[in-house]
């Protein structure tokens, strides 16, 4: 049985099963048969289809937030953004779906080849519970657009999510098994990856999780995409503008309680600036509005659970332990729920082993550096690539930045994002494969040469 509980408030939830043996063998066999008919599916039907999700999420926005909010503990603002985001999504999926399949025709020695993308068959995503819709519908969006179908192995804490996202798919007339949430735990997993039936899978998660799940694939000889944890590093050169950099690095620290892999945790500052940033980053921290995270006027709620919450806290006395200071805030609010204060380190040797680590929280580590040298040295002494952000008005570093920062995105004076028409993915132990745009959709296509003879038709 599956057990959600309100981070909020200790509430919990009505229990949902698991699903039996029998139950998930009928969802791979529902899955099959779907895939036969869906590959040969229209551009239109796919397209159409994906519109009318999108159609459906629009008219049950607030319900979908709210589930959000009740099982992971988002703010209620967060999580209708989330939603809005996923109606883009589906949207921008619809409208430039088509044009991502395109064919490509070259001159061969002998004629010509034509490049199509065809479907492959049933996906497996799994899922963590941090954004709880966005990140499933990144696979679902193109894997519908693709031909291919979709299941979904989602986080124990969001089932209430995955099982709207499924009903709500079927009521905008999606075929029976063309998208199925599979309530199971992680232990069946790797037979999932490992039934024929099954072409790819793709994993959002913890380092741990995406090393068991590409090696039960690697077994399976199946293709697999891993999207894993970041610290990402904001830095900050003497030309920024001091005032959005430091807006912008709370915004990156405690929106979704700082539970995002790509927003940024390290605080890398040159010298030149570095009092003058701190002084406006931690008047921002301090003055993060914590409350109940149904009200819109609410900034941070809980984080997601009191484990989460207490595996940030650990974190925080070990770096004290290992010679930070710890400024203000990181500390437990005595109150029902998952609760904490932000919080800003400062000195904490980059070496220590807990500098090493993702805080996956509202806390932030700030570093003094003196040159651009330094500032991209500490930026990639970490064993993570997923994101990063700099902020400069100097064109040549910001050259430096993009070429230099062992990342897969580096965003330049703005809030780092996903977004549906540009790649997302990293590098390191953030993972490989991409996801979003056409690379995100072609990861699980067959990328297929169609040779023709000279005077042959084909184009």
């Amino acid at each position: 049985m599956f057990t959600s509980i309100n981070p909020a408030t200790g509430e919990r939830a009505p229990e949902i099963p698991e699903l039996t043996d029998d139950e998930v063998e009928l969802a791979l066999s529902r899955a099959a048969t779907a895939y036969r008919a869906w590959r040969n599916s229209s551009l239109e039907q796919r397209t159409g289809l994906l519109s009318a999700i999108a159609d459906r999420w629009e008219a049950d926005k607030q319900h979908l937030a709210e589930t959000a909010v009740r099982e992971m503990g988002k703010t209620i603002t967060g999580a209708i953004a989330e939603v809005e985001k996923c109606i883009a999504g589906f949207r921008h999926y619809a409208e430039h779906g088509p044009a991502y399949l395109e064919p490509t025709t070259v001159k061969t020695a002998g004629g010509h080849a034509v490049a199509r993308w065809l479907s492959t068959g049933p996906v497996l995503a799994v899922m963590p519970w941090n954004f709880p819709y966005w990140q499933v519908v990144r696979f679902l969006a193109p894997t519908i657009m693709a031909g291919n179908v979709a299941l979904l192995k989602h986080a124990s804490s969001v089932q209430g999510c995955g099982a709207l996202m499924q009903q709500l798919a079927s009521a905008a007339g999606a075929p029976d098994g063309l998208f199925q949430n599979l309530a199971i735990k992680s232990d069946k997993v790797s037979d999932i990856i490992a039934d024929r039936r099954v072409v790819a899978v793709t994993l959002t998660g913890s380092e741990g999780a995406g090393a068991k799940v590409a090696q039960a694939a690697g077994r399976a000889l199946k293709k697999v995409v891993l999207e894993l944890g970041g610290s990402d590093p904001l830095i900050v050169m003497p030309s920024a503008d001091l005032d959005l950099a430091a807006k912008t690095a709370v915004t990156a620290r405690v929106q979704n309680a700082g539970q995002s892999c790509i927003c940024a945790k390290r605080m890398i500052v040159h010298a030149d600036v570095y009092d003058a940033f701190l002084e406006r980053f931690e008047a921002g921290m301090k003055a993060v509005k914590i409350g109940d995270p149904m009200d819109a006027g609410i900034v941070m709620g809980p984080l997601s659970s009191i484990q989460q919450r207490d595996t940030v806290l650990d974190q925080v006395e070990r770096a004290v332990a290992a010679g930070a200071t710890l400024r203000f805030g990181a500390e437990k609010i005595e109150r029902e729920g998952a609760w904490m204060t932000p919080g800003v380190l400062a000195d904490l040797d980059p070496e220590s082993p807990v500098a090493k680590e993702e805080i996956f929280g509202p806390v932030a580590v700030v570093y003094k550096v003196a040159d651009i040298d330094a500032a991209i040295a500490l930026a990639n002494d970490v064993p993570y690539g997923l994101g990063s952000s700099v902020w400069t008005r100097d064109e040549a570093e910001i050259e430096r930045f993009a070429r230099d920062i062992e990342a897969g995105m580096t965003a330049v004076n703005a809030l780092l994002a996903s977004t549906p028409e540009a790649p997302f993915g990293g590098v390191k132990l953030s993972g490989h494969g991409r996801e979003l745009g056409p690379w995100g959709m072609h990861e699980f296509m067959n990328l297929k040469a169609v040779m023709f003879g000279e005077g042959m038709a084909g184009d």
